[in-house]
């Protein structure tokens, strides 16, 4: 473990960070800060020495300047009544941004060139004396304090200093807590659908806003006709879905853009007449207004982490509604978005908020556990009917692709963005670009070239990283191991749920029932296909595998890391693996997208993506951490979870409090030019919702740190510098033993998903490895309780001794994922702790 070394208290190294005064001093991050900003370090020692604070005419300018210019900080001794400020918004804001906003952006960043000083009247006088607040960060919070008292319609409000010169750390989950989070709820009620219409997302430029309602839900249809006349003046048309939405059908409505329904609580009063509540539910960022696939499973984790599990859980029971209306978990409840999912996350989004529930009483826990069967339910419909059937099952390797079913053009893009794919297509033909596309999206045009193309590139937004190299012109045709780790944990999490809570069996509403032993031979069938098809022992890196041409990609991607999320990898695996993740994907800001050789030349022709190098985005960063600590690397995870978080810190204290969508990590900067911008970085005087996953990543990662590391991040010290100063282990080698678990511990670790908290999960590996296939029937041995498993992943340790092992490959479970003939499954004696088993059936 790492060392621990003396600091100063958090105060006065922030004050040392933060304040800004006396000729000569600057920030302890000054020669970094000069390396990015040499023009406007030079200003600012001229504008230092230009301050008009008032002294004696005769006083010589350095005595003045020690005597009014004191530098100040957190860390300047404190009164005995704690200093306030009485601040008239309008006056203040005015002189503020008058004075320090010099680029004129609404915001005080290290960017303006203001003197970084303002005198502000104190409350202790009643306004009558001022004093004087200092530094880019106080200044920007002081801005930031204002923009919030006038959104709850304040004109005069007073301010703690404390405020001005909190801890940025502890400000920015305050901030996260209290104010993003509330900032980012939406809900398809009345207050809420008339935002929703207005968006141009979800309108047709020149018509009316479009609800639309799935066939079967009747209630919902009441709710939004009645709606709809309550709102006359918004004009608002209702559209019945057909019971069976093809391609075809949703291709013929994407000239109609509208939004879809989704749950609500639904109840009758005594009079008979309906109540209809619709669940409210977070949304990626402040410009979105729809709840979007993969975004919700990290969104849920932050919420969770904060106490809101009311939001998390709503979000689960949209996504079970979806899969019952829809067919799917939909990218977002967008009409053009019908035949596009997202990354699956459902089991372990379901399994983290059952365990956040409430439990107190027998009535509660009642309650619960049907929630847990019917979003059970759910899942296992989406996986056999979504991910496990055409056209995204590969049956020829037993993995999984991503792979849409539309037809025609995807519509949300800009109306020019493919107009450079067209061109050669409509000159072909003798045609303009605006006549081909009228013709191809009619389907009066055949042409599987382009076809192709756009099957293709809805695979690359299904897949959610739009866009990037690794999956251009080929994702529909790629075994990514990020979905195929998400599906294997699909299995194992739904073979455990089934052990823990419903005796190994459950009743499917597809039709027949399912068992445990099920889905734990689905999970080792995919296991194996994985270390088969996706495993590179040469290179200790997990690789996309082309299920076409029937070999792996050659892009070296960071979700490679996901196989410890899942604990699909052994041991041995998951060092090799660790040992690359470092060297390959580990920056000054956190962890990389891929590699820099795996991206190429970049250029006017072949310009940057965004989820390509140098681009780092919170999911890859959670996912890490996750499973690093896990397989025992929790240095490792804590390392990586520090360079994030410095990152996110450092952007909100220079930046105004801005948290963006995604950083450039090799450069440590929110600055940037990429396809689709960075959304959350354009805002006026504050911050009101941060981004989703952003916020979560940071509310999580905190859970990561040790105390000392918590103090060092608010002070903001430089990752390379801390982990310098304070002996940081950074080789790859285990940091702890698989028996175990060192604090703090993370908020999940111990709470859901693991094995420690989840035993059939430890006994998964070597069960299966005992698992014999003879003449269609599976046979599930006895699992001796003295056998060595590793608690990092499922999976034994590396000297673990096997029970009763393959003789070879073709020994282990090969059945195909639906064999009815797996036997009964192993179940646990509540009352005993003993494994009980019964005989397999025969046929």
């Amino acid at each position: 473990m790492a060392g621990d070394i003396p600091t100063a208290s958090p105060h006065e190294r922030i004050g040392e960070q933060l304040a800004r005064g006396a000729a000569g001093v600057r920030r302890s991050r000054s020669r970094s800060y000069q390396r990015r900003f040499p023009h406007h370090h030079s200003h600012q020692a001229r504008n230092d020495g230009g301050d008009s604070s008032s002294s004696d005419s005769g006083e010589n300018l350095v005595t003045a300047r020690r005597r009014t210019m004191r530098r100040r900080g957190s860390m300047d001794a404190k009164t005995s009544i704690p200093r306030r400020f009485l601040i008239d918004i309008e006056v203040v804001e005015k002189a503020l941004l008058e004075q320090e906003d010099s680029n004129n952006d609404f915001q005080i960043t290290i960017e303006d060139t203001g003197p970084k000083v303002l005198k502000v009247p104190t409350a202790s006088s009643g306004g009558f004396r001022t004093f004087e607040v200092r530094g880019t960060y106080m200044l920007s919070n002081l801005l930031q304090e204002m923009a919030l008292a006038q959104d709850r319609g304040l004109k005069q409000i007073v301010i703690d200093e404390d405020r001005l010169s909190e801890n940025p750390v502890d400000r920015l989950s305050r901030m996260i807590r209290t104010v993003f989070w509330n900032g980012l709820v939406r809900c398809m009620d009345e207050s809420g659908i008339q935002a929703i219409c207005a968006d141009p997302k979800n309108t047709t430029p020149g018509s009316r806003p479009i609800i639309y309602v799935p066939h079967s839900d009747e209630p919902a249809l009441e709710y939004y006709t009645q709606m709809a006349r309550d709102l006359s003046q918004l004009q608002i048309q209702v559209v019945r879905l057909p019971k069976d939405i093809t391609p075809q059908y949703v291709n013929s409505i994407n000239s109609k853009f509208g939004v879809l329904s989704l749950a609500a609580d639904v109840s009758h009063d005594a009079g008979g007449r309906l109540v209809y509540r619709p669940l409210p539910f977070v949304v990626p960022g402040g410009r979105f207004n729809e709840q979007y696939g993969w975004d919700s499973y990290f969104e849920a984790l932050g919420l969770l982490v904060d106490g809101r599990w009311q939001l998390a859980k709503n979000m689960v029971d949209n996504f079970a509604y979806e899969i019952k209306h829809y067919g799917k978990i939909l990218n977002a409840n967008r009409s053009y978005y019908l035949t596009r999912s997202q990354p699956p996350f459902l089991t372990d989004m379901i399994l983290k908020v059952f365990e956040a529930l409430p439990a107190a009483t027998a009535a509660e826990r009642e309650q619960n556990l049907d929630w847990l069967r019917r979003s059970l339910d759910a899942a296992i419909t989406e996986y056999i009917e979504v991910w496990t059937s055409a056209p995204r099952f590969d049956a020829k390797t037993g993995l999984s692709c991503y792979h849409t079913t539309g037809v025609g053009m995807p519509p949300e893009t800009e109306s020019t963005h493919f107009d450079h794919i067209i061109a050669p297509f409509a000159e072909r033909l003798g045609v303009s670009v605006e006549e081909y596309k009228a013709l191809y999206n009619a389907d009066e045009i055949n042409e599987p070239e382009l076809d192709d193309f756009f099957v293709h590139d809805r695979a690359v937004r299904e897949s959610g990283h739009d866009t990037s190299y690794r999956l251009e012109l080929r994702c529909a045709n790629l075994a990514t191991i990020d979905l195929n780790c998400l599906l294997y944990k699909y299995e194992v999490d739904i073979a455990d749920a089934l052990d823990e809570h419903f005796g190994g069996y459950f009743k499917w509403s597809g039709g027949r029932e399912t068992t445990a032993a099920e889905w734990r031979m689905r999970s080792e069938t995919r296991r194996q296909s994985i270390n088969k098809h996706m495993w590179n022992e040469a290179k200790g890196l997990y690789f996309d595998y082309d299920v076409v041409l029937g070999e792996q990609s050659v892009y070296e991607t960071v979700t490679a890391t996901w196989a410890l999320w899942a604990g699909c990898a052994t041991p041995a695996q998951a060092r090799r693996l660790v040992e690359a993740s470092c060297r390959k994907f580990e920056v000054s800001g956190g962890l990389v997208s891929g590699t820099e050789e795996s991206r190429g030349e970049i250029s006017l022709q072949r310009p940057n993506r965004q989820w390509d190098f140098p681009f780092g985005w919170a999911p890859h960063q959670i996912m890490a951490w996750y499973g690093l600590y896990n397989y025992g690397y929790v240095d490792v995870a804590r390392r990586f979870a520090y360079r994030w978080l410095f990152t996110i810190t450092q952007a909100f204290v220079d930046f105004n409090g801005v948290v963006p969508e995604k950083f450039d990590v090799v450069n440590m900067t929110h600055r940037f030019e990429v396809e689709y911008g960075n959304v959350g970085a354009d805002f006026k005087k504050v911050a009101r919702e941060g981004f989703g996953w952003m916020n979560a990543s940071y509310q999580v990662g905190l859970t990561y740190l040790t105390s000392h590391m918590r103090r060092a991040l608010g002070t903001l010290t430089p990752p390379d510098v801390f982990f310098r100063k304070a002996n940081w282990k950074v080789d790859a080698t285990p940091s702890h033993s698989p028996t175990s678990t060192p604090v703090p511990i993370p908020f999940f670790i111990s709470e859901a998903g693991t094995p420690r908290a989840r035993p059939q999960s430890n006994a998964l590996f070597n069960a299966l490895r005992s698992l014999k296939i003879r003449n269609g029937a599976a046979v599930l041995p006895q699992i001796s309780s003295d056998t060595v498993y590793s608690e990092s992943s499922g999976t034994p340790s590396d000297d673990a001794p096997s029970r009763d092992p393959p003789d070879s490959d073709a020994d282990i479970a090969t059945a195909p994922p639906a064999a009815s003939s797996a036997g009964r499954p192993v179940t646990r004696s509540m009352a005993s702790g003993d494994d009980k088993q019964e005989p397999a059936s025969s046929d």
